[in-house]
């Protein structure tokens, strides 16, 4: 079971109190707590027990078909998350309890809702509107608390915890435990992992505010380094998908982007702690099957013309000039008669997809309606449309004027011919001049790039998979098949039922025969688990998305709800704009700001140097207020120290992890799981006990290298070293 949940742990008690902490293991402070304990252990025993049983029956269930089977699954992951939560949290799943000035019975906080079997609530799930107060409250706004308890668990063990009171008559009791704020600043003075802390105990007031706001419109969520936006945009993942039924997984469910493969590495624990496990995360590049390969832009006149929304739209007229009907009349021979297809007959059929309908899953509905306009000028009495269907087919000539008039179109293909080919970019994008056209021809068109991949994806949505529509045949091939299969099997039992009701004739029916056809063994498609569309979109580092970039996330997110996370004074290549003007320019017009200005994570000592890196490049930045010193400053050197100061650094911390942040070669660092080499691009967004700067003045000019040296600083959370 749990860490914290058998029973040879519980009877030696929760608390595990000793040296500075021991006076607060007095019995007068801890017994209620233990008996609470005691019961959650009894109730999350029973709830494992039951949880099980329940997810063995359902799996025991016949998988069914269509929405049956859809549900069986949606219950099957529904049951697996929440037992794999409780066994792997046990008594840890609760973060404290609050007490409120009308009820002098604490209300006990956990990672989920629990009962026991009579009904009482033993623990309130963190995102209910219950919980609020225990993140929301403070001594300037109690929110109706009279005090609040934050536990810290080790291995199942409670190790210390911190008692806040609010009223003048709240500090009886607590005196031995008052430590205002102390929870909060352990957790940030505690050493780094690789994976992100679990920081759900310790959400501030100000952050959970923003954890909690309506998921209507967009939310911009602007914070300097340190403020915790990523802990913010990850909670508010869990809180929306637990508050909101319109977010649901049924409904699209959340798609979470992050700026880049460590990040998401990083924070990958994060969402399954708090019960989230059906939430896609993804970097901009995994939206597109080319973006793994994908290589910076070399010339950034061309990434600044690709960059624009402009180019992103210049699609749509790409695609039509690939859906031109023909302007000739065309003999058509079939067995049964010869017929004139008219251009008006061509008009006709190629405006019979429904719009928005991609161009290549629209090739069938073009060819049906061809068959239908060919099938009406046949007697109905003598041949079927059917006949006609099969007939046409085989007409050699028919298939090649429909397939050079609307052939299928790889989405590589149409965009490597806007970079080969002059005369089709200036048709689709006629704004642009003849330098830029010039401009954006390359040799080898299809040496994708990452300002590629907006127009790559926006290709791909709008032309649709060109397999779709072999594959939709073959499967209505094989289903034609297997009913035929099935008429002979029942045509047989029907002829040799000797049954005195000829019960065997209700086989008969057609809806018993298409659900005697086994649907699993027919092929089926392969959806892309990103192409959306989805309810909400939380994305990261957002400052830096381009207005192409935009249109990718935009294309998912039909309902316009997203959370938007960032700095724009860590926007690389400058954010001059309000947040408002960009994200209406991309099509967002409904938009709503919230700012972060503390600095939880770097020390002030820290942030003294950082500041003045940023603002003599923006000097309006939003820098944050640092609200903790380690005391340690800033420390510089040569780099032929390198080797040195980590070895040091890691001999006097037996725990935590260390980031050399560089653009240049660098000597040998000491071979540690605990030491990382990154680039200031791919730092942003992770946190580190130490931070080496190697030659931070060679990161760059202007405002791209004031910004890599200010992200790279910030990533510290105890000690700076700058070696030159």
């Amino acid at each position: 079971m749990g860490r914290g949940m058998t029973k040879s742990l519980f009877e030696g008690g929760v608390f595990d109190l000793g040296g500075r902490q021991a006076a607060k293991a007095a019995p007068e402070l801890v017994e209620r707590d233990e008996e609470h304990f005691a019961a959650i252990a009894q109730a999350l025993e029973g709830a494992v027990a039951d949880l099980t049983e329940r997810l063995d029956a359902t799996r025991r269930q016949a998988g069914g078909t269509g929405q049956g089977a859809m549900d069986r699954d949606l219950e099957v992951h529904r049951l697996t998350t929440r037992l794999r939560t409780l066994r792997r949290y046990g008594l840890d799943l609760c973060l404290g309890h609050m007490v409120a000035q009308d009820d002098p019975v604490p209300t006990y906080v956990g990672r989920l809702g629990l009962t026991d079997r009579s009904g009482r609530r033993l623990l309130i799930d963190w995102r209910s509107p219950a919980a609020e107060p225990f993140f929301g409250a403070t001594h300037a706004r109690p929110m109706g608390l009279v005090s609040r308890r934050r536990y810290r668990w080790v291995a199942g063990r409670i190790t210390d915890y911190w008692d806040e009171v609010f009223t003048p008559d709240g500090l009886a009791g607590h005196e031995a435990a008052l430590d205002d704020q102390s929870a909060f600043i352990a957790s940030l003075g505690s050493s780094r992992s690789p994976r992100m802390r679990d920081v759900l105990g310790t959400i501030q007031a100000d952050q959970d505010a923003i954890i909690r706001a309506g998921s209507r419109g967009a939310l911009v969520v602007d914070g300097g380094p340190g403020t915790g936006k990523t802990v913010v945009a990850l909670h508010r993942t869990a809180y929306l998908l637990y508050a909101d039924p319109r977010l649901g997984h049924r409904r699209g469910g959340v798609l979470f982007v992050g700026p880049h493969e460590p990040y998401l590495a990083y924070v990958a624990d994060v969402l399954p702690s708090l019960g989230e496990e059906g939430v896609q995360t993804c970097t901009l590049r995994d939206l597109v099957p080319e973006g793994s390969s994908a290589r910076p832009e070399d010339d950034p006149a061309v990434a600044a013309l690709k960059a624009s929304a402009d180019m992103v739209r210049a699609i749509e007229p790409a695609v039509r000039l690939w859906e031109e009907a023909p302007t000739e009349p065309m003999l058509v021979e079939t067995p049964w008669a010869e017929v004139v297809l008219s251009a008006e007959d061509w008009a006709e059929a190629f405006d019979a997809p429904a719009p928005g309908t991609p161009h290549n899953e629209a090739r069938d509905d073009v060819w049906e309606a061809l068959v239908a306009i060919i099938a009406d000028q046949h007697d109905a009495a003598e041949v079927t449309q059917d006949d006609v269907r099969r007939a046409l087919a085989r007409n050699a000539d028919l298939v090649d004027a429909f397939t050079r008039a609307w052939p299928v179109v790889e989405a590589t293909e149409l965009v490597g011919d806007l970079w080969s080919v002059p005369a089709y970019l200036r048709r689709c994008a006629p704004w642009l001049e003849p330098e830029d056209v010039r401009r954006l021809q390359r040799s080898d068109p299809q040496a994708w790039t990452l300002s590629d991949l907006p127009l790559l994806d926006a290709a791909r949505q709008r032309l649709g998979d060109p397999d779709l529509s072999r594959q939709r045949r073959r499967r209505e091939a094989a289903l034609a098949a297997a009913r035929e299969e099935m008429d002979h099997v029942v045509d047989h039992l029907v002829a040799t039922d000797d049954s005195e009701m000829m019960v065997m004739s209700m086989l008969r029916v057609d809806d018993l025969q298409e659900a005697l056809v086994d649907q699993d063994v027919l092929p089926r498609p392969s959806p892309d688990a990103l192409a959306g569309p989805f309810a909400h979109i939380v994305v990261d580092e957002a400052q830096e998305l381009t207005d192409a970039e935009w249109q990718m996330l935009l294309l998912r997110c039909p309902s316009r709800s997203l959370t938007i996370v960032g700095d724009r004074a860590q926007a690389r290549h400058g954010f001059g704009e309000t947040w408002v003007e960009r994200l209406t320019r991309v099509g967002l017009p409904h938009v709503e700001l919230a700012s972060l200005s503390i600095n939880y994570r770097t020390p002030a000592e820290v942030m003294a140097e950082a500041e003045p890196v940023i603002r003599a490049a923006l000097p309006d930045a939003n820098v944050p207020t640092s609200v903790r010193s380690t005391g340690v400053p800033v420390q510089r050197g040569p780099v032929s120290d390198l080797g040195d100061v980590v070895e040091t650094w890691l001999a006097d911390h037996a725990e935590g992890i260390a980031c050399v942040i560089t653009t240049q070669r660098v000597p040998t660092v000491p071979d540690s799981p605990r030491v990382r080499v990154l680039t200031p691009e791919l730092a942003k967004g992770l946190e580190f006990d130490l931070v080496v700067l190697v030659e931070p003045d060679t990161f760059g000019e202007g405002i791209e290298g004031a910004v890599d040296r200010y992200v790279a600083m910030t990533r510290a959370t105890q000690q700076l070293v700058v070696l030159t």
